[in-house]
């Protein structure tokens, strides 16, 4: 007779092929990334930190992040700010795809994924838009970006090494933020074809797009971060 433990007896704890947090392995792998990622992000705003608290000056975000598409007013960050607001709303319509799948609509499901990619396909635009506009310098056209590198009253002088490592850490940081949300926005879009081939309905399921749902809600909250550290403290 199997000794118990508890209410389990020892041949069915031991048998294997049970997960033991009642999830797919598809899913706790994606977990496992995603907590090692988060500690890759935590490491580079760390060093961002203690940049900035060793620094003997900082630029001012908001005298750096001033333009605006089409426009030359003055808005201090509010650029920034839509698209943090655009990407946030994709999260939303992640959501309301993961909803979906769970009722087996696929429909439902190819409407708000498709229109998860559309909100990251615009992010990333934005923030190609952003970097060339900080390249060009306070007037944000790029050929002038050569005359603007050498004003004294340009708000990142190159030549000032903590304007250097503060235009150093912009790049990296927000760079390989955009590099998983480019990779995002294709592993959406490569799962929203599948969707409309009808791959997921034949399965019965639809937990590919709850496990591409979990990396995006992660890059949506990792920008919040960088969105705080860089444009806020």
């Amino acid at each position: 007779m199997a000794e118990h433990v508890g209410n389990v007896d020892t041949a069915t704890a031991w048998g294997g092929g049970v997960s033991p947090f009642r999830v797919t392995y598809g899913k706790m792998m994606m977990w496992f990334f995603l907590v090692s990622d988060a500690l890759t992000f935590g490491g580079f705003l760390v060093a961002l930190g203690f940049a900035k608290a060793s620094a003997d000056s900082w630029p001012v975000a908001e005298e750096v992040f001033f333009h605006f598409p089409m426009t030359h007013a003055n808005l201090p960050l509010i650029y920034v700010a839509l698209m943090t607001f655009i990407l946030i709303v994709s999260s939303v319509t992640m959501v309301l795809a993961v909803e979906a799948g769970h009722r087996m609509d696929q429909k439902g499901v190819q409407k708000w994924l498709g229109w998860t990619v559309v909100g990251g396909a615009i992010f990333l635009l934005s923030q190609a838009w952003e970097w060339g506009t900080f390249i060009a310098g306070p007037d944000g056209i790029l050929s002038t970006w050569a005359d603007n590198a050498t004003l004294t009253n340009n708000p990142y002088n190159i030549a000032n090494p903590d304007d250097l490592r503060y235009t150093n850490f912009f790049f990296f940081v927000t760079g390989f933020h955009g590099f998983h949300v480019f990779t995002g926005v294709v592993i959406n879009l490569l799962v929203f074809l599948q969707v409309r081939k009808g791959v997921y309905q034949a399965r019965g399921h639809y937990e590919m797009v709850e496990k591409v749902g979990l990396y995006w809600h992660f890059v949506d909250l990792v920008w919040v971060f960088v969105f705080t550290f860089f444009y806020l403290v």
